[in-house]
This record gives structure tokens, sequence and C-alpha cells, in this order.
């Protein structure tokens, strides 16, 4: 068998041997396999989009972990995250310049190859339990999966509130695997990505011969991914949304002149002046300041408010006490100004931005880079306030930029009612790049997983109205101004991927570690007997 020693124990049956696990390649070819792999998976998101690009990409890392040991392990890893991480958030550099890209990206991939230590584990460790050959097979690769979707947890929670980007479903969100992100959530789909891959990698390495018993796991995986429908919602009328793409000067270093932002929004709004609608949304940064303290602002929202007939659910930077937060908020039609941020419904950003909305340990990092530290001004607080707000009798989700990465922000607003979803986002700080590109099919895949439409307004683009089946519905281009008026569906009922999905991940991150601390026992005492 390829790749594997085998050592019988006497006291144990053939079928039974303890199997020590040699890497398949030299430590050499792991790096390229592991580079490759990382260059590879950037292909499958977005632009490019080339999906099945991914499936490649795990079978490479995969291989090149077998029978490593931890150092090894580790540099593998690190060489597919730095790769991966670097290109895919090249966009980074476009904001700040190549300091923090490579923070960034080299972070990121320190953090992936920590995580994928108990991958390794697992190739040296399962192989030793007393299973027969399929049975073992199936094991380790459900333990793999589980493990990279441990892996996700991981870099999508630490440090600073986390980083859930780059997760493997993503590459899917334009497919009809997508749907089954609605019955067991993102981090559930990812684990049958990894599983399929995983399952024949072990199935061919082992040698198991293609029969039909060994076959069906393989191929169920293959036809869930292609073809089970999505979880079913009910359909609930329709909402007429208006949203508008000011392409303003919104970037954090763009020139500007008092109200140009708003006078941007303004215009464009103005075609959709006297047309009926039930609700107006601008997006994130959408407003030089806040309405709530400066007047020439709130007339501003009133004239336009007046000019739809219809409330304006928009954004900007607001101030509450000593505090400042990056807040939406809807801004009633027929009330006019002054108004009091308490006197309307707010949302503020749940997880601002670390180094681009505030600074996390300030001095500290002062004190190594005083000049790029100095640039960042803004120093947000995070929100606490549902992710809610309703017009009229309508529930409606919100997400702010890149908090739409967040699974619990989005069940927190399918659980409060949310019948269609809006994101809010300012991605002018990244023009000429594909951050916004790999943004909207973040956003698609919120809409399949929670059966909900999505209203994806940018300052710049690319805007889009999502349907709840991923399906684009009116789109904008980036790089000019627009407005969009559409009848957006409303649905009700939350998907199981809503509501189980969170168990889900907890059931494979520990059950993943699990079941490597156990075989990991075993493997050392058989190997004392031995």
């Amino acid at each position: 068998m390829n790749g594997l020693r085998i050592r019988m124990s006497a006291r144990l049956p053939a079928h039974r041997a303890v199997i020590r696990v040699a890497p398949i390649v030299p430590l050499w070819a792991a790096v390229i396999c592991a580079a490759v792999a990382g260059g590879l998976l950037t292909l499958s998101f977005p632009a490019v989009s080339l999906w099945v690009a991914a499936f490649p990409a795990i079978g490479l890392l995969l291989l090149s972990l077998i029978g490593r040991r931890v150092w090894s392990a580790l540099l593998v890893g690190f060489v597919y995250g730095a790769v991966f991480f670097l290109i895919l958030v090249s966009w980074t550099a476009r904001y700040l310049g190549p300091i923090p890209w490579l923070a960034l990206g080299l972070l990121e991939a320190a953090l992936t190859a920590v995580a994928l230590i108990p991958v390794t584990l697992a190739y040296r460790w399962i192989p030793s339990l007393p299973l027969r050959t399929y049975a073992r097979s199936v094991l380790l690769a459900v333990t793999v999966a589980a493990l990279w979707v441990g892996r996700e947890l991981f870099v999508g929670n630490w440090p600073y509130g986390g980083f859930p980007w780059a997760r493997i479903a993503y590459t899917l969100a334009d497919t009809p695997a997508a749907r089954v992100s609605s019955w067991i959530g993102i981090s559930g789909l990812g684990f049958l990505m990894v599983l399929l891959v995983a399952l024949l990698l072990e199935l061919g390495r082992a040698g198991v011969r293609p029969r039909v018993r060994t076959l069906i796991a393989p191929v169920v995986l293959g036809v869930l991914l292609a073809a089970l429908p999505a979880f079913p919602t009910t359909g609930h009328g329709t909402m007429r949304i208006g949203a508008v793409q000011g392409n303003g000067p919104t970037g954090y270093f763009d020139q500007r002149e008092p109200l140009s932002v708003l006078d941007a929004q303004t215009s464009a709004s103005e075609p959709l002046y006297g047309k009926r609608m039930d609700l107006l949304v601008w997006p994130e940064g959408g407003l030089d300041g806040d309405p709530f303290q400066y007047p020439e602002l709130a007339d501003g929202l009133d004239r336009v408010a007046e000019g739809v007939r219809a409330p304006i659910l928009a954004n900007a930077a607001t101030q509450k006490g000593e505090l400042f937060y990056n807040t939406s908020f809807l801004w009633p039609q027929g009330e006019h100004a002054p108004l009091a941020r308490d006197d309307v419904q707010t949302h503020a950003k749940r997880h601002p931005v670390p180094f681009g909305e505030y600074v996390p340990d300030r001095a500290f990092f002062n004190a190594i880079v005083p000049d790029l530290i100095g640039l960042i001004g803004r120093e947000y607080t995070p929100g606490t306030d549902a992710p809610l707000v309703r017009v009229g009798k309508t529930p409606v989700g919100l997400a702010i930029c890149f908090d739409v990465i967040y699974d619990e922000l989005i069940a927190e607003g399918i659980d409060g009612g949310a019948q269609v979803l809006v994101f809010q986002t300012n991605n002018a700080d990244f023009r000429g790049t594909v951050e916004n590109l790999q943004q909207l099919g973040i956003a698609r895949m919120r809409a399949v997983e929670t059966g909900r439409s999505v209203v994806n307004i940018s300052t710049v683009g690319t805007s889009q109205v999502i349907r709840a089946d991923g399906s684009t519905q009116a789109s904008l281009d980036e790089d000019r101004p627009g407005a969009l008026l559409e009848d957006v569906e409303l649905r009700t009922g939350a998907t199981a991927g809503v509501v189980i999905g969170p168990w889900i991940e907890q059931l494979l991150l520990w059950g993943g570690l699990l079941v490597v601390v156990a075989a990991g026992i075993v493997s050392r005492r058989r190997g004392r007997r031995g």
C-alpha cells in the first residue's frame, strides 16, 4: 500500500495490523504541492470562480500532510497558507500598502499551519486503530474533514474576532451545491467537500477495490452536492426596494468637498423620485458624517425621503456619548429633522475591522509601526443592538460590510424574523480589486443558506439584488452611479442550515479532536506493546 508501512502483531488478525504511515512524497515535494494547492484554491474564488479547482487543491494539501511529523507539517501548512492568503487578500494592499497585506497574509498562514497539525496527527494515528481497511479509511476521511472545519473555525474566530473570509464552501456559491448549506450550514457544506476528496484519497491509498459497497459513500456525497434541493421556506409577498450606488468619494483617503458624498447619493437617487417603493437603501458610508449632529445632512436625508416617499435605510459614523459607531439607521419619511439617534431604529456594526475601523492594542502596534497606525484615526466601538429594523410590519435583517462573514449575526437576524436581508457595504478603499466580488459571492451564499432575498448595496459596486436561490435579479456595475428598483420577494421560516448549522460546527470540531486524541492514546499503547 503506497505510503504505508505495516507492522503485524502476533496477537492481532491480519486485518487489524498496526500501520505506521510514511510520507507519500518527500518534504521538498510536499512543500511544492502545498504551494500549488494554495495557488489553485485561489482560482476557485472570485474573480476567476473556477469552483472545480477547489477539489484538487484540497487533495494536494492533504497529500502533502500525510505521514508528516509536526515540524514538517507546520512548514507545509505555512507554505500553503502563505500562497493562498497572500494571493486571495492581495486587495488589502490597496488600502494601506504592503505592510498590512503581508501582516494579514502571513498571520493567517501561521494560524493555518498550527490548525493543520491535528490533520497530520490524524493521518499518523488513525491508521493504527484495530479496524478493517474500509472502516479505517472512512473514519480517517471523516475525521480529516471535521478537522478542516475546526481549522476554519479557529482562523475565523481568533485573533480579534477572526477572519472567516476564505471558507472552502464559498467556492461553491455559484453552483447547485450551494443549496446544501440551507440544510447543514456553510461549515457543513465545507465538511462534505473535504470529506469527498479525503475519502477518495483514502480508498485509493488503501488499495480498496472499487466494489459497489465501497463506492456507496463517495457516490452519495456526489449526489448530495449536485442534486439536493434547497431547504423549503415560505413566500410572503414582496417589498418594493430601491437601492442606490452613488459612486462618491467614500474611500478613506479620497479627496472630497463638504457634502460631496451626500450629493453623489442624492444625485443617483433622483431617478427614483415619484416612483412607488417601500424602502430606499443607501450603502455603508453613504453620508459624509453624523446626520444626528449635522443639520445639513439631516435636511438632505429629509429631501430624498420626500422625493421617494419612503424611509431610507442609511449608514454613517455616529457618536453616542464618547463612543463612535458604524451605524445603519432607518430614516423616516415625513418626520423632519432634527432627529436624535435614539429616535430612529439603528444597528451598529458588530465586528469593526481591526486595523481598519479601530486599532486593537494601539499602544503596542504604535510602538512598532507608528507611521502606519497614525493613519488610522477611526476607533469604532462594536455594536450590541440587533441586526434588524422594521419597515412597516416587515422585519429586515442587516449586515454592514464585513459583518456578512459572521454566521451568528446572520442567524440573529433570521431568528428575529427577517423576511429579507440587506447588506450595506463601502468598497471604495478597494477599487480596482476583486474584493467586492469576493464579498458578493459571500452574500450570494447567505441568500441560499438562509432562503432569503438579499439586497447587497455598495458605494462603488458591484451592487446586486440576489434571489433566495442565489440567482441575480438585478445588478449595478462597479465604478459608476446607478439605482435599482425591484420587487423583492419576502420569505419566512428558518432553514435547517441556520438552526442547526452552529451545532454541526461544534460537533465536527470537538468530534474530530476527540477522535484524534483517542487514536493517539491507542497508537501509543499499541506501540509500546509492539
